[in-house]
């Protein structure tokens, strides 16, 4: 089982971290509204940056270092990011 932490921007240009089990599910829900309160309020954009992990603990870490980050760590993650999409 994989465990993703990732980073969507908002339509304001914010970022919400995250971290799921099933990234597609999670961004539909995230389209939809219903992924979260902070995202439902300032809009969904897209997803811009994701990391997989081999274990919840590992993934949950990184989510909340990268949560504690300043908006320009954030950006060069961002900005370092390949989507496949």
């Amino acid at each position: 089982m994989a465990f993703y932490i990732y980073i969507i921007e908002c339509l304001d240009g914010s970022y919400y971290t995250g971290y799921t089990i099933d990234l597609v599910e999670r961004m539909l829900k995230h389209k939809l509204g219903k992924g979260s309160k902070y995202v439902r309020a300032k809009g969904f954009k897209g997803l811009v940056y994701s990391e997989e992990f081999p274990s919840k603990e590992l993934a949950m870490k990184r989510e909340y270092f990268i949560k504690k980050s300043s908006r320009a760590y954030k950006k060069e993650l961002v900005d370092s990011f390949v989507s496949l999409e």
